[in-house]
């Protein structure tokens, strides 16, 4: 917002973007030899941690889920493809055997082809998600055999109907292929890929004897990524799930942080009577800061909106999580106008693209450290204007 912090930060972003713009994808612009490479890997890798990832970062959202069926191989492709500094690749959910697998929900009749499968028929259900009545079918009631016989689809076709196209095409990845993706990327592009997987509704699973921090934690250490400077990032809902991951992995832990006025569900489980407006009081990000290295609020924790859907004025959460030593990744950019602040949209069509550059901009002044986008391609370039205006 002008300071003298944030310019320094402009400018540190910006030597890191000309570096990664120069550089390409695995060198390939310059045609750098094998131990240039190698060099490269290692300064961008994970042994430089978190704080070695350029500024602001941008996070392919379930990969580049704007233009592919989120949580396949393929979008998590496109989304390094694009230049994604992280893909959020695994959104993780277990099955009924103990597999940890990347859906965006344990529900998967919205994200898949189970419905179109008629020995699968009786495996649809109602059940309580979080508080919710939620009805389809669910991964735990389903062996990974069985669900690598289905194929992921577009979550949301009326605002993606072009990503109707590729429906069909992937099967659901398991958190372990997902690992090993990430090594072979790695070592083909020749600079570390990092990953920011998500632990979806600990407290439900754990209630079903299918604890998710135990499983993760157990993975990570079988691929050597569970340590300080591991290029894996966890994230959760829960703060207890964080918290309970931080005595099983020394990984980048994050916090995300829904509306003000809703609570953890490992909160209302517990009688825990605080909300997220309490979380995000200074005293509230201290403690985050006891067991975690960053937050992942929601666009409008940093800018509320009125009434009106426009943006008003900055909170002062950037200033605040910085001041104890946190960084903030906040979710979800998307192109689409029903996604955007009103005063950013253009037209009325669900599926057209709106002011988002100027959106972006908007964002990125307030200080944060990077943010979750389903476009990876759009957030880069905006980046790029806002760190050389």
């Amino acid at each position: 917002m002008g300071t003298q912090e944030n310019e320094q930060t402009a400018v540190t972003g910006r030597r890191m973007l000309l570096g990664a713009a120069v550089l390409g994808a695995g060198g390939a612009v310059l045609g750098l030899s094998g131990t240039a490479k190698a060099a490269e890997a290692r300064h961008g890798g994970g042994g430089g941690g978190v704080k070695s990832l350029p500024k602001p970062t941008i996070i392919g959202h379930r990969g580049a889920s704007g233009y592919r069926p989120e949580h396949t191989l393929g979008s998590y492709q496109l989304a390094l493809d694009m230049g994604a500094d992280i893909v959020e690749a695994g959104d993780l959910v277990p099955t009924r055997d103990g597999h940890l697998v990347c859906r965006h929900e344990p529900e998967i009749g919205g994200t898949t082809d189970v419905a179109v499968h008629p020995e699968f028929a009786d495996r649809r259900k109602t059940k309580s998600l979080d508080g919710v009545a939620t009805t389809g079918w669910f991964t735990e009631d389903f062996t990974l055999a069985e669900l690598k016989t289905l194929r992921a689809t577009e979550r949301i076709p009326a605002n993606r109907p072009h990503n109707t196209l590729y429906n069909g095409r992937w099967e659901i990845p398991t958190f372990e292929e997902v690992l090993r993706w990430q090594d072979e990327q790695t070592r083909k592009r020749g600079k570390q890929v990092w990953i920011y997987p998500e632990l979806k509704h600990p407290t439900y699973f754990r209630k079903q004897g299918l604890a998710l921090e135990e499983r993760v934690a157990k993975v990570l250490r079988k691929y050597g990524r569970d340590r300080r400077n591991s290029p894996v990032i966890l994230q959760s809902f829960e703060p207890t799930s964080i918290q309970r991951l931080n005595k099983l992995v020394d990984n980048p832990l994050v916090v995300l942080l829904s509306g003000a006025a809703s609570r953890p569900w490992d909160f209302v489980e517990t009688g825990d009577p605080r909300t997220v407006a309490d979380l995000v009081k200074p005293a509230g990000l201290r403690e985050i800061a006891s067991y975690a290295q960053g937050i992942g609020p929601t666009l409008d924790l940093v800018i509320p909106k009125d009434a009106a859907g426009n943006l008003t004025t900055p909170t002062t959460l950037v200033a605040d999580a910085h001041k104890v030593g946190l960084i903030l990744h906040p979710y979800t950019m998307r192109n689409e106008n029903p996604f955007l602040p009103a005063n950013f949209r253009k037209g009325t069509d669900a599926d057209a693209y709106g002011d988002v550059f100027g959106a972006y901009r908007t964002y990125f002044a307030t200080g944060i450290d990077g943010v979750f986008t389903d476009n990876p391609d759009t957030g880069l370039l905006a980046r790029e204007d806002f760190v050389n205006s």
